[in-house]
């Protein structure tokens, strides 16, 4: 019997068994920012301890700079933390992309743009988003701030292995479908807690197809389906992307190469469930809810609940409808919007970027909505830019923004005001995500977005931008 990439890495990281039954795992890479890495930087000093290989350990800023003003943040409480990780940085030894390096940014764009993510490795950070780098065959999963001083003080944590569910979605998306629809239709399917206790692998020729920012794009979200982390198994594609990245060792790139290769699942690998989903079947798709399960196709209308099945279903229905403040059974599509925002470690790359402008070209954003663009690191803002993408977006009455987690969660002065309804190409749309206690959130691809911008509401973008005849259209 084979293994899956999970078994090999996990094997090849285990220290040893502890004595409760949990496995001591060495932590290849440590990545951290300014929210969850001062408690436990202060938990070093407090027990005398130093970083233990801080060589693997690597700092940017993100949730709470400013996408404007970067440089002088009008919270003090900003101020405050991004001021502690340059020291903290500086004190035990850390790399640190700061807003000077010209490689600040969200940590899951960072550390993918660095090279510092890598086949076969194991990764932690204290954000739930790590999984991000499972695309590239790496475990990822993140981790509480009493774990990061674990990792900072010992580089390892001690965990309970998971199961392996493979996701297999094959066949042929159709035009106007993207990553983001086809993370958001898997998490319909299987539930926002179906991931529970799982690692999620991806297979089948639609995650071959994809490009590792896709492929990103589909594990970042592994999460908000409840898996502990998500991951693609490397391939020619893998091994392209990270070639010449400043952290990767070039010294011997070919053994390098074939190294991470192994690590990709064998065959006959054992898997705890296998699900097979039909890439046909996706359309693209939004959420109507307060979960990212709430998902339905763009065709589609809102859930009624008094077609619920169950009362449990039925009172999930009420209680997201209210909220939301959405008609039960009337359809999603033209549901006006106020605020239109991408960007994130989701869908904040230079491909999430350069395939709105494609569409954008000619349009102006609706009277009445704010549309705000936030590239994902400093590196993807530069690269816009020399494209002429921010001239495109700006065009068309976009705000182009400087690098940050932004409105995504909202720790920072982007946020949404009173009960403004969000078209968001981000990864969660809980009650307040968006820094409003009433602020409503609804998930989609950028170019569903950027169609809801230009629209004014939720609209579907293979309409607007003619991606495909509109007789082929479900």
């Amino acid at each position: 019997m084979g293994k899956s990439l999970y078994q090999k890495v996990w094997d090849a990281h285990t220290v040893g068994k502890l004595a409760d039954g949990r496995t001591q795992l060495f932590i290849g890479t440590h990545l951290i920012h300014e929210v969850t890495s001062p408690q436990a930087f202060g938990m070093l000093r407090d027990l005398g301890l130093t970083v233990k290989y801080p060589q693997r350990t690597f700092a940017t800023v993100d949730h709470i700079v400013p996408t404007e003003n970067q440089d002088q943040p009008v919270d003090p409480l900003a101020a405050e933390m991004m001021s502690a990780l340059r020291d903290n940085c500086d004190d035990f030894g850390v790399t640190y992309f700061d807003l000077k390096s010209g490689k600040q940014g969200i940590v899951h764009v960072v550390g993918p743009e660095q090279g510092i993510t890598q086949p076969g490795t194991t990764i932690a950070c204290g954000d739930s988003h790590t999984a991000t780098h499972g695309a590239f065959g790496a475990i990822a999963f993140g981790i509480g701030t009493t774990q990061v001083r674990d990792v900072l003080a010992t580089q390892t944590l001690a965990m309970e292995p998971l199961k392996v569910r493979r996701i297999e979605v094959t066949g042929q998306l159709r035009p106007g479908v993207y990553a983001k629809d086809v993370t958001l239709h898997i998490i319909r399917i299987l539930g926002a807690k179906g991931g529970i206790g799982y690692a999620y692998e991806y297979a089948g020729n639609v995650f071959d197809d994809m490009s590792m920012e896709e492929r990103m794009t589909v594990c970042n979200m592994a999460i908000e389906g409840g898996a502990r982390c998500g991951y693609v198994n490397p391939d020619a594609k893998t091994i392209a992307y990270l070639q010449g990245r400043p952290y990767v060792d070039m010294s011997d790139f070919d053994t390098t190469a074939a190294r991470w290769l192994s690590f990709a699942s064998d065959s006959d690998a054992h898997y705890d469930d296998v699900v097979k989903i039909d890439a046909a079947d996706i359309e693209p798709t939004v959420t109507w809810g307060i979960s990212p399960d709430h998902g339905i196709a763009i065709s589609e209308t809102i859930p009624d609940p008094a077609k619920a099945s169950t009362a449990l279903e039925k009172a999930s229905i009420d209680e997201a409808l209210a909220y939301m403040k959405l008609p039960a059974g009337a359809p999603i599509k033209g549901q006006k919007i106020d605020v239109a925002f991408i960007g994130s470690c989701t869908n904040g790359r230079l491909s999430d970027f350069r395939e709105v402008a494609k569409y954008i070209q000619g349009h102006k954003v609706a009277a009445g909505v704010k549309a705000i663009a936030v590239p994902g690191s400093q590196i993807v803002a530069h690269q816009c830019e020399q494209e002429g993408i921010d001239k495109i977006f700006s065009a068309a009455g976009f705000e182009w923004r400087g690098a940050g987690c932004s409105m995504c969660l909202a720790m920072n002065p982007d946020k949404l005001v009173g009960d403004q309804l969000c078209a968001s190409s981000s990864n969660r749309n809980f009650k307040g995500r968006q820094g409003s206690p009433t602020g409503r959130t609804v998930l989609m691809s950028p170019v569903m977005v950027a169609a809801a911008a230009i629209a004014g509401s939720i609209a579907d973008a293979r309409e607007l931008f003619e991606l495909e005849p509109q007789a082929a259209v479900a």
